[in-house]
């Protein structure tokens, strides 16, 4: 087994895994990796199962020694890692030998950085997933929900691999200004004419209230004529709409079910690329048909073959 004590950490640092499935019935959000083509290339890197756990490191202030020599993985955002001072590249696996520092500064491009080991991270599975939800208090090292501290110890026990660096071509763009692939439903018809042009043709900043719960869109107010509605279910995704007309997008950590009028939901791919967006970034809506966003997810998914 080998292991890294966390020498620098801050509540944004999770472990995380592609959540728990098969519980929003009993009122248990799902919880995962919030860029989940980030952590999935971070597993790729290693030879592991693609929802293998993984460290989430959100902006940074994330730092571990090794107490042996290991083989490790990053992908996702670049938030200025650093291997005793010199700089370390994401979307490759590297070697960090015993009593090396591995730490991340702050954001250069993207919001979440993914740091994965062979085999993945250890931790106890609750309701099937070691998925870190502060909220409900399950997952993490511990099960409760604690994020990662200070002081304690991330450990792994698979078989290192050579090294591994991801295609250029099949690396996600975190610089991409695409607009958001946004599948149409619920209650989109009932909101005002102007409000649909508005949707699709101005553009969100992304506002400094957004957590792991959803996160807040600043543009034009957006006007609901529908009629009072009863809570139902709501995916990963769901782009709702409150009373101040402002949008939201429902990220991992939402809770089950909710009252307030939907457009629709974004597709996993864009909803991983929202999650790279840093608070005051611009982002555009598309609307795309189901079926083509079926095409284009499974299309993806062939990448890590």
């Amino acid at each position: 087994m080998s292991r890294l004590t966390i020498e620098a950490s801050t509540p944004l640092c999770l472990l995380q895994d592609a959540g728990r499935f098969g519980v929003r019935h009993l009122g248990v959000t799902q919880g995962g990796a919030a860029d989940w083509c980030s952590m999935s290339w971070a597993n790729w890197l290693l030879g592991n199962e693609l929802d293998a756990a993984v460290v989430e490191i959100t902006l940074g202030g994330f730092a571990v020694v090794a107490e042996e020599d290991c083989l490790l993985a990053l992908a996702g955002a670049d938030l200025g890692a650093q291997i005793d001072g010199q700089p370390l590249a994401p979307w490759r696996s590297f070697k960090l030998h015993k009593g090396q520092k591995l730490q991340f500064t702050q954001p250069l491009l993207g919001a979440r950085a993914y740091m994965g080991a062979p085999g993945g991270f250890i931790a106890p599975k609750v309701l099937g997933s070691i998925a870190t939800v502060v909220r409900e208090e399950l997952g993490g090292l511990d099960g409760l929900g604690v994020p990662l501290t200070k002081e304690s110890t991330l450990s792994y026990h698979g078989e290192p691999r050579q090294l591994r660096e991801i295609p250029q071509a099949h690396q996600p763009d975190l610089r991409s200004n695409r607009p958001l692939d946004l599948v149409l439903g619920a209650q989109i018809g009932q909101f005002s004419g102007q409000s649909l042009f508005d949707v699709f043709n101005t553009t969100w900043a992304v506002d400094s209230r957004a957590d792991r719960m959803g996160i807040r869109l600043l543009g034009a107010a957006l006007q609901y004529q529908g009629g009072p509605m009863i809570s139902e279910g709501i995916p990963l995704g769901a782009v709702q709409v409150p009373p101040d007309g402002q949008p939201i997008v429902l990220l991992n950590d939402r809770q089950t079910i909710g009252g307030y009028p939907r457009l629709g939901a974004l597709t996993p791919l864009a909803l991983a690329r929202l999650a790279q967006r840093l608070p005051g970034d611009r982002v555009r809506f598309t609307p795309v048909m189901q079926e083509r966003a079926w095409q284009d997810h499974i299309r993806y998914l062939k990448s890590y073959l």
